[in-house]
């Protein structure tokens, strides 16, 4: 057929194409959260009261709900570059963790009988810093993700850059977590949903346009 030399043109360069593994991603975000994390203490930016830190229920409360947010977040970020995959369950089901969060939060601050003014205890100032932090932290695993995202192919890229967006975000909070004095339910609530808020926005507008295919 008059078609047979184009087609073979058209193929005489394509290379075959690693099968994308999900343990394998998974392994090397795991690499990458350790090395971020390690980088943290290292430089010298652990909280110097963790010791007793480790004693309020508020903190265990920012870890672990950062911690399972993010663990979900990149499942089913990672599910969703498969192009038979939808990432919008595991979105609604990341919604239903981030409210429940929330809500426990809120219960433990009601149990908190030391609470002071509203503004004291927001502290903008520091607010604003642990923003910027979160941000700052949550920028490697926006890239890490990313450049996943990109190698797959996914049939959803807004969902699944808001799945990457939220566990990149998660991610640097928990990191975060390590080096932020602040325990305060309401603090957290607020500074952190903010930062958070950031990451997820930024991940979301621009994966869409570096992830096509």
């Amino acid at each position: 057929m008059p078609s047979d030399p184009f087609i073979e043109r058209l193929v005489a360069d394509l290379r075959p194409v690693r099968r994308r593994s999900l343990g394998r991603d998974a392994l090397i975000l795991a690499a990458l959260f350790g090395v971020e994390a390690t980088l943290v203490v290292l430089l010298g930016l652990l909280r110097p009261d963790m010791a007793m830190a480790v004693a309020v229920p508020s903190f265990w409360w920012k870890a672990a709900s950062l911690g399972v947010i993010a663990v979900i977040g990149v499942t089913v970020a990672l599910v969703s570059f498969d192009p038979v995959a939808s990432p919008r369950r595991g979105l609604r089901a990341l919604l239903a963790v981030i409210a429940a969060s929330l809500i426990v939060g809120q219960l433990i601050d009601a149990c908190d009988v030391g609470c002071g003014s509203v503004a004291a205890r927001l502290d903008w100032h520091s607010g604003l810093h642990c923003v910027a932090k979160m941000v700052a932290l949550s920028v490697p695993a926006i890239f890490g993700l990313g450049v996943l995202m990109r190698r797959g192919a996914p049939t959803d890229p807004a969902g699944s850059a808001l799945a990457v967006g939220i566990a990149a975000a998660a991610w640097g909070a928990f990191v975060f977590v390590l080096a932020c004095p602040f325990d305060d339910p309401l603090y957290v609530a607020v500074w952190y949903t903010v930062g958070c808020g950031l990451a997820t926005a930024c991940a979301r507008l621009v994966l869409p346009l570096l992830a096509r295919w």
